[in-house]
C-alpha cells in the first residue's frame, strides 16, 4: 500500500470543500468514473475583480484524489483567475507534503480540473482538450496531454509517465508509443524501455492486499454516500464481492462494480477479475 503523509492522511478523512456550488460561474470536469477517477469544480468569482472567492469539488478516486481536490480548492481560494492558473500540479502535491509516485495523476487531475473551470468562465476552449491522438485506449489519454505533462514535469521513465497519467497502466499495448512520445520529446535521448516488472505475490500477500485496499480505498468512498461492499470470498483471480446499502438495486451498480475491480487491478493486480457472488 502507499505511504501517505499525515496530511493527505488526514484532508480524506476530513475533506473541505466537499459539493456544488449552487448556479456556479465556473465548472471544469475532468476524468471518467468509467476509467476510475473523475473530478468537477465549481467556483464562485467576482467578476469585477476575477478573483475566486469559493471553489467546491466533488470527486470519484482514491485517497489522494479526495486530497489532492481538497488541497486545489485551498490554494485556490482568494486567488484571481490568473494567479490560481499558476498553481501546478506539483504545488498541489506540496501542499500535501508529497504524493506516493504512484498517485501523482490524482494532482495532474486537479490543475487539469481548474484549467477546465477558468476556460469555462472565460467562454474559451480549455487547453488541449480533446485535442490530438489517443494514445491509451483504457484511460483515454492523448498524445497532446502526455508531451505536456511529460515536459511539465520533467518525466523521462516510462513508470513516471503512468504515474502522473496512468497511460499504460491498463492492457499495457500503448507503451510502444509511450516510449516513442518520451524519445521525441527529448530529442531522442534514451529512456528506461519497460515498465517495471510485475510483483508476483502468494495467495496470502494478495487477499491480505484486497482487504486492505477494499477498507482504506473502496469502502470509505461508498460508505460516504451510503453504500457498502463486502468481500465475500477471494478464489484464485476471483474477487467475490457483494454491494450493501444504497448500493444494492442501483442503476449505477455494474458501473460500481467494474470501478472497484479498475482500483483493485490497479493496486493489486491486473489479474484480478471483480465478481458478485
Amino acid at each position: 500500500m502507499w505511504e501517505y503523509t499525515e496530511k493527505v492522511r488526514d484532508l480524506f478523512l476530513h475533506p473541505k470543500n466537499v459539493g456544488e456550488i449552487e448556479n456556479p460561474d465556473a465548472v471544469g470536469e475532468v476524468g471518467s468514473i468509467v476509467c476510475g477517477d473523475a473530478l468537477k469544480l465549481t467556483l464562485r468569482v467576482d467578476r469585477e475583480t476575477d478573483r475566486i472567492v469559493d471553489a467546491k469539488f466533488r470527486t470519484f478516486g482514491c485517497a489522494s484524489a479526495i486530497a489532492s481536490s481538497t488541497a486545489l480548492t485551498e490554494l485556490i481560494k482568494g486567488k484571481t483567475l490568473d494567479e490560481a492558473l499558476t498553481i501546478t500540479n506539483k504545488d498541489i502535491a506540496k501542499y500535501l507534503g508529497g504524493l506516493p509516485r504512484e498517485k501523482m495523476h490524482c494532482s495532474v487531475m486537479g490543475r487539469e480540473a481548474l484549467e477546465a473551470a477558468v476556460a469555462s468562465y472565460r467562454g474559451e476552449k480549455r487547453p488541449g482538450a480533446e485535442e490530438g491522438e489517443i494514445i491509451c485506449q483504457c484511460f483515454g489519454i492523448t498524445d497532446q496531454k502526455l508531451r505536456r505533462v511529460i515536459r511539465e514535469n520533467n518525466l523521462h521513465t516510462l513508470d513516471d509517465v503512468t504515474n502522473f497519467t496512468k497511460a499504460g497502466g491498463g492492457c499495457g499495448s500503448c507503451v510502444p508509443d509511450l516510449e516513442r512520445i518520451l524519445n521525441e520529446v527529448w530529442a531522442g535521448q534514451p529512456v528506461e524501455k519497460a515498465l517495471k516488472p510485475k510483483r508476483r505475490l502468494t495467495n496470502i500477500q494478495k487477499i491480505a492486499l484486497i482487504q486492505d485496499v477494499m477498507e482504506k480505498e473502496i469502502r470509505p468512498l461508498l460508505q460516504a454516500d451510503g453504500g457498502d461492499a463486502e468481500l465475500v470470498d477471494v478464489d484464485g483471480n476471483r474477487v467475490i464481492l457483494s454491494l450493501r446499502g444504497t448500493c444494492t438495486g442501483c442503476l449505477m451498480a455494474d458501473v460500481t462494480m467494474k470501478n472497484i475491480e479498475r482500483k483493485l487491478k490497479e493496486l493489486v493486480s491486473e489479474d484480478l477479475l471483480v465478481e458478485e457472488p
